[in-house]
């Protein structure tokens, strides 16, 4: 076989494939019979084409430190209790601090080398004897846990929302930390964004809590609490089912959380068939639980979403299997929703909204508009001057011009990456790449024509010389738009995605394509017919 011939079957071939991914992103041939045999990949839209919402999400990375701090507290405890030691007047004094009292001072050393062993990131602040002798600790997380503590609460927060948004259906979500403990979330096209926003913005933050109800609450009212006590409203159904609330005591460190869920289920009760959600704790939840329960028989202990208690049933026994249950009279959809963000992982931290945007679809639709007129008069000039500059050349270049785009096109549906108003910028971009690769080649025939060299000879020379030169320079691009890729945000990603993707293109068109088309152009005419360039 020549090698005209494989080159006319490789250009086939992705001419073939490039239809393929393409023409499914046009809507008239999606709908079509013939749309039925094609992929189902489409050029995702982003949020300035489609429309949608824009958020931008605080992390509590405090409340997540202190929670992390209550539970090493509680491991603590359990370790201790297992070599004969007893811990009392445990409390978190903030965020990064956790104060409890050694009641067997005899054992005071023992207790320090335990720590030193089993409490991993954690560091004695201070010590010091008070009543009988007992010994009183501050202790805290290292500097080093604690970073990487905060890295993690982020990471887990932004894997946890597109969890969520993955259940939920939307397509083509933005989802990325930014600075200062910071989600941005982007969903284009979104047809319900109030559902969707109550579905990222429920921190579906679960705590279990001891319910000390030794507590007056009529002092509690009036804010006088005993330390390491706060106040959280139960939901209580009435007979009629409508909810009120009413204030509980509990103890401010958190027995149990959410981080410890494997599962969640939507379920009915089968006396009244109503709703409620079943939870499934990992192993190590599981035995945290049970230890929980076994610790705590004939106490109440609430069940605290978000800040609100749902229930607060009392511990009859020790729980074993790892299996607990919200109730509080859900609607089925809101029961399916609280199943959705917990199965997806509650988020280790609450998160805040700290701005939010909608863009409409008309706003989308006069940004396609927009950018589809900038392609085409791009386009439309390039195609013009080549075709004055260079003749039949100017013609070839054009032909691979319009074969860029639709690969460019079939490579953003390929790979689901999302079009932007910077990705265009970045078509038209790779657009002059594309002519100005086929310049440097055309140039350089010229070149090798005025020497007198016959049309196939200078074509040849041509394009392989001028190859390296295109090489070389789209090699620099393509680092740049890694680059570009890596540490940009969103539209500037876009933007680097296109690039990337034309680069790619360009190259493969300008220096495979168009030799194929102007050496089929020569074949069966005379050694010494010239080349319109």
């Amino acid at each position: 076989m020549s090698s005209l011939s494989w080159r006319l079957i490789v250009v086939a071939i992705a001419l073939v494939l490039g239809l393929a991914f393409t023409l499914p992103s046009v809507e008239s041939v999606r709908q079509s019979p013939l749309g039925k045999m094609l992929p189902s990949n489409q050029v995702g839209l982003g949020l300035d084409l489609k429309g949608g919402i824009h958020l931008t999400l605080g992390v509590d990375v405090d409340k997540a430190m202190g929670n992390s701090l209550a539970q090493a507290g509680q491991d603590i405890k359990s370790f201790a209790q297992e070599k004969e030691m007893t811990i009392i007047r445990q409390n978190l004094l903030d965020s990064r601090r956790l104060e409890f009292v050694l009641a067997t001072p005899e054992k005071r050393a023992e207790f320090e080398e335990l720590l030193r062993k089993q409490a991993s990131g954690v560091k004695v602040g201070k010590s010091e004897i008070i009543d009988d002798g007992k010994v009183k600790y501050t202790v805290s997380f290292t500097p080093e846990y604690a970073k990487n503590l905060e890295t993690l609460t982020v990471d887990q927060a932004v894997k946890t929302i597109r969890n969520r948004i993955d259940q939920f259906g939307v397509a083509e979500p933005d989802i990325r930390k930014q600075a200062g403990d910071r989600i941005q979330i982007q969903l284009p096209g979104l047809k319900d964004p109030d559902r969707a926003i109550a579905l990222v913005g429920k921190t579906a933050h679960l705590e279990f809590k001891i319910v000390d109800d030794t507590v007056d609450m009529t002092k509690a009212a009036k804010g006088q609490l005993p330390p390491g006590r706060e106040l959280v409203m139960e939901r209580v159904a009435g007979p009629g089912g409508e909810f009120s609330e009413r204030a509980i005591a509990v103890k401010s460190d958190a027995v149990m959380t959410g981080e410890h869920i494997a599962d969640a289920r939507i379920n009915f009760d089968p006396q009244n068939n109503q709703p409620y959600v079943g939870l499934t704790f990992t192993s190590r939840g599981g035995r945290i639980f049970e230890r929980i329960t076994g610790e705590n028989i004939k106490k109440r202990m609430a069940i605290i979403l978000d800040g609100k208690a749902y229930s607060a049933p009392v511990i009859q026994d020790k729980i074993v299997g790892g299996k607990a249950q919200i109730t509080g009279r859900y609607t089925e959809s809101e029961a399916r929703d609280l199943a959705v963000v917990l199965r997806a992982g509650a988020l280790p931290a609450p998160v805040n909204v700290l701005e939010q945007r909608t863009v409409g679809p008309s706003l989308g639709q006069e940004s396609i508009d927009n950018g589809m007129m900038s392609v085409m008069v791009a386009c439309g000039a390039i195609a013009l001057f080549m075709l004055v500059y260079y003749g039949f050349s100017g013609v070839v270049a054009n032909i691979a011009l319009v074969f860029n785009i639709v690969l460019i096109l079939a490579g953003l549906s390929l790979f689901g990456a999302t079009l932007t108003l910077p990705g265009i910028a970045g078509i038209i971009l790779t657009m002059a790449l594309s002519v100005d690769a086929n310049i440097i080649i055309f140039e350089r025939i010229r070149e090798e024509i005025r020497r007198g060299l016959p049309s196939r000879a200078s074509i040849k020379e041509g394009f392989q010389r001028g190859a390296l030169t295109i090489l070389d320079a789209n090699a620099t691009t393509g680092l740049t738009a890694i680059v570009l890729y890596e540490f940009g945000t969103g539209p500037i990603r876009g933007f680097a995605v296109t690039l990337l993707l034309g680069i790619v293109a360009s190259m493969f068109t300008a220096i495979f394509v168009s030799r194929t088309l102007m050496e089929l152009w020569l074949v069966g005419k005379p050694s010494e017919t010239r080349l319109s360039i």
